[in-house]
């Protein structure tokens, strides 16, 4: 039995689109079970979800009163019947072959987690979304992690987004860091490879995550990625439970506003934060003439979303590095 568990909260703008594809997967519909963990939603996704439940006895409906995602899968992990756990996202579309090909390959490879590229889609496409969607794909943005841009080979990896597993590997690594509000997949699979776990990235399918549409969205998306991967760092006790790309945009924000600091006291200092300023726009200038001429997407939105997305998740990481002091 394989157990699909989908964490939600106020996704009523994508829930449909998600459990349509999960509902046209080419797996044993009785070896199936679906598991919808709501944190308290007060739009129409609940609603949503007991409406597709009332036709097919294979999805559930779970009430997460601690809302959050961690605690959504340790429920979900608790209440599933399955030996097998696959984990989803209401923003998210899964090809028919997603669920066959993540159970056959985890068992062909002895793998206790295996998973695909996911690729970033927008649902509205006009200008401004097509613009976000290629920063959010594009490895100057978003860096170069295998399950963005893909493999051609079965490949050994830290993480992948998602995640099949064998239910076993939850009783024998422990569950999903419960203080981790985000990140916690990616800590759960490094502490996962740290204890020997083996994770592999498959080429034969993938599936599709739908990114925020708004400036505002993907700033405040991103604003919080950057302040949790600090946190992050401070539950686990573990600088490697993260990599080095989720610090850059961080690096890059402090070469900034040390050196202006640093130079009240003295002026040649200054010019640092001048050099790493005209060298990233240089270089952001340069990649958005290239995917403009490649492309056709906009110069001025595709400029306008690399800025958004490396200075809200920069700063986000520095309000983490402020307020660290006073984490528990």
């Amino acid at each position: 039995m394989v157990s699909v568990i989908c964490p939600v909260f106020n996704e009523e703008k994508y829930i449909k689109n998600c459990i349509k594809s999960i509902l046209k997967q080419d797996y044993n519909k009785n070896n199936l079970e679906v598991l919808f963990v709501d944190g308290g939603s007060i739009d129409k996704t609940k609603e949503i979800i007991t409406s597709y439940q009332k036709k097919h006895n294979h999805i559930r409906l779970l009430h997460n009163q601690d809302k959050i995602v961690p605690y959504a899968m340790n429920l979900g992990i608790e209440k599933a019947i399955g030996d097998i756990i696959i984990r989803i996202d209401a923003h998210s579309y899964f090809p028919t072959d997603y669920v066959s090909t993540l159970v056959y390959n985890l068992d062909k490879l002895g793998a206790d987690n295996v998973g695909v590229a996911c690729i970033t889609d927008v649902f509205n496409k006009n200008n401004k979304t097509l613009a976000i969607k290629e920063v959010l794909s594009n490895k100057y943005g978003v860096g170069n992690s295998l399950f963005r841009i893909g493999v051609k080979d079965v490949q050994e990896v830290d993480t992948v987004p998602f995640g099949c597993y064998k239910k076993e590997v939850f009783e024998k690594f422990g569950n999903y860091n419960v203080k981790l509000k985000r990140n916690q997949d990616i800590e759960f699979n490094k502490r996962l490879k740290r204890n020997g776990g083996k994770i592999y990235l498959l080429p034969y399918t993938n599936c599709i995550y739908y990114a925020r549409e708004t400036f505002n969205g993907v700033a405040k998306n991103n604003y919080e990625n950057g302040k949790w991967n600090i946190f992050t760092v401070f539950y686990t006790k573990m600088v490697d439970s993260l990599s080095i790309r989720h610090f850059i945009p961080l690096i890059f924000i402090l070469s900034l506003i040390l050196p202006v600091i640093g130079g009240f006291l003295w002026k040649p200092i200054f010019y640092i934060a001048v050099i790493s300023l005209i060298t990233y726009l240089g270089l952001i200038i340069s990649v958005c003439v290239n995917i403009n001429y490649n492309k056709k997407i906009k110069f001025l939105y595709l400029f306008v979303s690399f800025i958004i997305l490396h200075i809200s998740y920069g700063f986000g990481s520095l309000a983490g590095i402020i307020r660290f002091p006073f984490l528990k």
